[in-house]
């Protein structure tokens, strides 16, 4: 039987980036342990597929989702207006929104050189990954704390806590790739962010922790898997549905005396 700490009682979740990589694990996971969901992305074709695909899984759940710009505080707060007029409150924020650089056959799509990196592409990643997450939590969060209660989720990374190995994403040593700097530089903002939230609104009863999860297998080469598998003491990359039951623990009351904290899930990796 499942634990009524960890029911979410048809609270309503928001997802930002909802139609990326872990926005359909995080939506199942609120579904799972009986919350609404509100998904909110850029790529409103994208999410409109994804919101499809969930209801034909989903039958009975609550599913709303809106094209939101994160970076755009109009954005943010015609979608909350909109939830406020119907008289829906957001008591769980995931701030899942990112601009990531993966990792495609055997190369990273651009080279990221810290030397020829653009001011351009900092100021875009920074603004969708770190400043969305706090306008966000600015405009959800207020809201949460005049109703002295709530939920804010951070989804960080591994790399949160460690230095990206440049090495895996080289296939050669004139052929060389970065992880960007702004994706460490964001990571570890979240976790900044995380602990501040966590300590601002004290007697409202609001929850601010983050959820730092290493990285998922999908159509990388051999040769990468087999080179990140080597700093990984589970000797492996993680499947995407493996972070599920961390974001229910995490959302729900389950977690009820944890606020200011970063989940990390690597399968060991920043331990060595």
């Amino acid at each position: 039987m499942l634990d009524k700490k960890f029911s979410l009682n048809k609270k309503f979740c928001l997802i930002t980036g909802a139609a990326g990589l872990l926005g359909h694990e995080h939506a199942e996971a609120i579904l799972e342990i009986n919350g609404n969901l509100i998904l909110t992305d850029i790529d409103s074709k994208k999410l409109k597929k994804m919101a499809k695909n969930i209801k034909n899984k989903f039958k009975k759940a609550n599913i709303l989702f809106f094209k939101m710009d994160v970076t755009k505080t109009k954005d943010i707060k015609k979608v909350f207006n909109k939830l406020k007029k119907n008289k829906i409150y957001v008591e769980i924020l995931i701030n899942n929104a990112a601009i990531d650089s993966k990792v495609k056959g055997k190369v990273v799509r651009n080279s990221n050189s810290f030397e020829k990196f653009s001011l351009n592409e900092w100021e875009k990643q920074i603004s969708v990954g770190l400043t969305g997450s706090m306008l966000c939590s600015q405009i959800f969060g207020s809201a949460m704390s005049k109703r002295k209660k709530g939920v804010i989720l951070n989804i960080a990374s591994d790399l949160s806590v460690i230095a990206p190995d440049q090495r895996l994403y080289s296939s050669s040593k004139k052929n060389k790739n970065y992880k960007p700097v702004t994706y460490s530089v964001i990571k570890h903002g979240l976790i900044g962010l995380t602990k501040y939230l966590s300590t601002y609104w004290p007697e409202t009863n609001i929850r601010c922790n983050s959820l730092s999860p290493g990285g998922i297998e999908l159509n990388q080469s051999i040769k990468f898997k087999k080179k990140i598998a080597k700093l990984i003491p589970l000797n492996r990359m993680a499947h995407k549905s493996e972070y599920k039951s961390a974001i229910k623990f995490l959302c729900s009351d389950a977690s009820s005396y944890m606020t200011g904290h970063n989940l990390v899930i690597d399968g060991g990796r920043s331990i060595w």
